[in-house]
């Protein structure tokens, strides 16, 4: 390890120890999932470790069928692995109840579909509203939250339109301010840019680095698109249910 250290320029060194000194978010150690099918055992994902500790943007990159939707539902708490301990801020929570899951959901993970799952009759500030209402966050507060981050978004002026009224991209923008509306620990990301056209995934894109740079969100995107290589701090790559990458800086790989 001190031989790797040596030929580390003196910013990335300097990077490297203050992402180190940074809370660890999510801890994966060993994890495991099988799949039990009739009298057939399916193993998916093969014993992961890894931490994402706050302000990274990481990616989860592999082909299909490697264990990214696998692991995506599991750091989601959308459901547990056979064995190995998932840790959210220093919580051990893979043996929690159904009920406590959800409401680590709603409190620490802020979630952004490939397909928004947006509520049509719903107005872009009640879509918005929708996580702080599960949470009883009073009214008043939750239209003032609400209204400011959809202004974060760009979406300010649309706050009486519905979803129906609005162009894909607005309403993934819609998708990202209601995923921000519980000041989530960490926002999981699946696929973001899926159903958008190349322009408007730049946008998207580029809100997601704006979320990142400026306010340091942690985000977590799985994606299968190796032109977003870029945009992370690092990815974590799945070959076969297994980590084949996962500790470099994105642009290494």
């Amino acid at each position: 390890m001190s031989c790797f250290y040596t030929v580390l320029s003196k910013a990335r060194a300097t990077r490297l120890m203050k992402e180190s000194a940074k809370k660890c978010v999510v801890r994966f150690e060993g994890i495991t999932k099988t799949y039990h099918l009739d009298s057939l055992d399916v193993p998916v994902l093969k014993g992961l470790d890894f931490e994402i500790r706050q302000g990274e943007f990481v990616g989860i990159m592999g082909e299909s069928g490697s264990g990214k939707s696998t692991l995506l539902n599991l750091l989601g708490l959308l459901d547990v692995p056979s064995s190995g301990k998932y840790f959210l801020l220093d919580q051990e929570v893979e043996h929690y109840s159904d009920d406590r899951l959800a409401e680590l959901r709603n409190r620490y993970i802020g979630f952004i579909f490939q397909s928004f799952n947006l509520f049509p009759h719903l107005s872009v500030e009640q879509n918005i509203e929708v996580p702080m209402v599960y949470r009883e966050v009073p009214r008043g507060r939750r239209r003032f939250l609400s209204r400011d981050l959809a202004e974060r978004v760009g979406l300010g002026h649309r706050l009486k339109h519905r979803p129906t009224e609005l162009s894909g991209g607005e309403c993934q923008r819609i998708a990202v301010a209601r995923a921000l509306g519980n000041d989530p620990s960490f926002l999981l990301a699946d696929e973001p840019t899926g159903n958008l056209d190349e322009n408007t995934s730049e946008e998207i894109i580029s809100l997601f680095k704006k979320l990142h740079s400026a306010n340091e969100v942690t985000i977590v995107m799985v994606t299968h698109s190796p032109s977003l290589k870029g945009i992370f701090d690092r990815i974590i790559y799945l070959r076969d249910g297994l980590i084949v990458h996962g500790n470099e800086p994105a642009q290494t790989l």
